[in-house]
């Protein structure tokens, strides 16, 4: 499964998603592509006061901070 990741510079929460995600049982068998969101004026509009965001490319479906494994468990399946 491919996932977007959308981050920015120094973003401590999104270190923290990347933790959470990567306890995930499905972590193996991710693509995961990080997006600065500060590479897009638009990205950064949308998401800008939202990230740590990942979003599913298959549904595009989101989920936001404040998440944990169990609710990225859920989200990934």
């Amino acid at each position: 499964m491919k996932i977007k990741f959308y981050t920015g510079p120094h973003c401590s929460l999104c270190d923290l998603a990347d933790v959470e995600l990567a306890k995930t049982s499905v972590f193996s068998s991710l693509t995961v592509e990080k997006v600065n969101i500060r590479d897009s004026t638009d990205l950064y509009h949308h998401y800008g006061a939202r990230i740590p965001v990942l979003k599913r490319e298959d549904t595009n479906k989101e989920i936001g901070w404040p998440f944990d494994s169990a609710d990225l468990e859920a989200f990934l399946q």
